[in-house]
């Protein structure tokens, strides 16, 4: 589930992010805390920290495909097209396929108008089941 800091004030925010902070020192490999955390971080505009975060979750949940959609669409706030590409086209083949939200990610704001983006959106429709080879 996604959490909208604007269903809270700044001072709830703060309060939920110190929260987890704290749960991450005592649990540094949970990948729930992790999830939340780097959630709330990207959400919040901290978006180095939530990069680090799912940079992190990629090392411990190496099979999830949300887990690498999420990478990507750090990368791509980041302005790192190519790692956004990689990390995308990942998550398409461990299975990830919804190629609707993709469309309307503002995340993925910075990669829409690149030629793979239309590539990416047809692997996501087709399954991950065209012959499209990441990027080495």
């Amino acid at each position: 589930m996604a959490i909208n800091p604007e269903n809270y004030g700044d001072r709830a925010v703060r309060v939920e992010i110190g929260f987890l902070e704290g749960l991450r020192s005592r649990f540094p490999d949970n990948d729930l805390i992790l999830k939340a955390l780097g959630d709330l971080y990207t959400c919040t505009g901290a978006h180095q920290k939530g990069l680090e975060i799912d940079e992190r979750l990629v090392i411990l949940c190496p099979d999830e495909p949300a887990v690498w959609y999420n990478l990507g669409c750090s990368y791509a706030i980041m302005d790192r097209k190519d790692d956004a590409f990689k990390a995308l086209f990942h998550a398409i083949k461990l299975g990830y396929a919804d190629d609707g939200s993709m469309r309307s990610d503002k995340d993925l704001e910075s990669i829409r108008r690149d030629p793979r983006f239309k590539k990416l959106l047809k692997e996501a429709a087709s399954g991950g089941e065209s012959s499209y080879q990441l990027l080495s």
